[in-house]
């Protein structure tokens, strides 16, 4: 028998707000999180911008030792997964370690930091110190967490670039739907880096002012970083806990264009599948779908394919479909990228209310739906669906709705 899974926890760090409340509210607000980018100097690059988490203080979450060897990719992930946990009231709660477990998405993992101890090495400026290897395993964020907490249950890291983390939620879904765990900790984390910010630079995929999803004066998206972390449970197991239930994950599906290295399907042949694969695995049709989180990266090709995948999958129900592009708002977060926008999407539907795609006013004909411009509305959401796709043509596609224990 096919068990239910629900989301009993969230946790976030972003360049909006570094938690739940303050994220939310900026992202209903419409607030842009773009910023000179200071973790690393910009100044060889022609884009100097980027999504940056600020106002963290890692000093008031971690000691100085810690410090030494946590990347600012693993501070961001455990902060998220301490909200998260603490809002299941796992803290509070005995629960089986053996079988809870953690699957995270990655990107650029602590890249920053082995960046850091070349530098020094290579300048002579001082002896670099080799924690800053510690987290050059793009696994690191994942094993922190499950050792903070004693998870002795399934875990794992996956790496697809900007669909990591949606992926990694699928994959936690599936822990629990084999019977190898009753909660799955997942999303993802992951932090601005030279390397990550100079390839797509080269690619003159970046844009330099703002990210402006589906708008024709699109040139390009803002890379973003933070922690999107999630805590999946099987119903039982959380109706024991009599923890409050924020919505429930129905399924998932992930595919491949087999197209291109770093361009789309331009038809959206990819998005449409996706979609509908998980559609089918989630048993909902495509009429129940009340608003969709886009992937909406702002780049001149992604944004066509995804408008036409979606107008493939819904036929003339799509324009009717508020979307959300809240990249415009937080970036594009790379690894963590689906764990922070499905966070997103279950708020939506606990809250009743669907961010919009800031920065539109030029409409562009090939982009021709209702991508929720400028102003947040509100509107009873029963299903939602977060998409992401990533280089390579790794396609991810996440269904949610509103709880009923029916």
């Amino acid at each position: 028998m096919r068990k239910r899974v629900v989301i009993t926890g969230l946790g976030i760090v972003s360049s909006i707000g570094n938690n739940v409340s303050e994220f939310w509210n900026s992202l209903i607000e419409g607030k842009d999180g773009t910023k000179e980018i200071t973790v690393f100097d910009p100044t060889p690059y022609r884009i100097k911008i980027g999504a940056e988490v600020s106002g963290l203080h890692p000093e008031d979450h971690f000691t100085k030792k810690e410090l030494r060897r946590l990347s600012r990719c693993d501070q961001f992930g455990l902060v998220a997964f301490r909200e998260a946990w603490s809002a299941a009231r796992l803290n509070q709660d005995p629960v089986d370690k053996n079988r809870t477990g953690v699957i995270l998405g990655a990107g650029s993992g602590g890249i920053l930091s082995v960046e850091r101890y070349f530098r020094d090495y290579y300048q002579g400026l001082k002896k670099p110190s080799p924690s800053l290897l510690i987290s050059y395993s793009l696994a690191t964020t994942t094993d922190h967490i499950a050792l903070e907490a004693g998870l002795k249950g399934p875990r794992s890291t996956t790496a697809t670039v900007c669909s990591s983390s949606s992926t990694a939620l699928g994959l936690a879904y599936e822990m629990i739907q084999m019977g190898l765990a009753d909660v799955m900790i997942s999303g993802g984390s992951d932090s601005l880096c030279e390397v990550s910010f100079s390839g797509f630079s080269s690619l003159k995929l970046v844009d330099p002012e703002s990210c402006k999803p589906f708008d024709k004066r699109r040139q390009g998206l803002v890379i973003g970083e933070g922690a999107g972390i999630l805590i999946l449970e099987e119903l039982e197991h959380a109706g024991r806990r009599g923890v409050p239930i924020l919505s429930e994950f129905l399924g998932y599906s992930i595919c491949a264009d087999a197209y291109h290295l770093t361009s789309p399907e331009p038809n959206g042949e990819g998005v449409d599948r996706v979609i509908r694969m998980a559609l089918t695995h989630a048993g909902v049709s495509p009429e129940e779908v009340d608003t969709i989180n886009a992937h909406g990266t702002a780049t001149p090709m992604n944004d066509i394919a995804e408008t036409r995948g979606i107008k493939r999958v819904f036929g003339e129900k799509a324009k009717e479909i508020p979307i959300s592009g809240i990249k415009s708002m937080v970036g594009h977060c790379l690894g963590s990228a689906g764990g922070i926008e499905a966070v997103a999407t279950v708020l939506t539907i606990k809250n009743g209310m669907i961010p919009p795609t800031i920065h539109y006013e030029v409409p562009d004909p090939l982009c021709d739906l209702n991508y929720t411009p400028n102003q947040s509305i509100r509107k009873d959401v029963r299903v939602a669906i977060s998409n992401s796709f990533a280089f390579g043509g790794n396609n991810a596609c996440l269904v949610f709705k509103k709880f009923s224990s029916e």
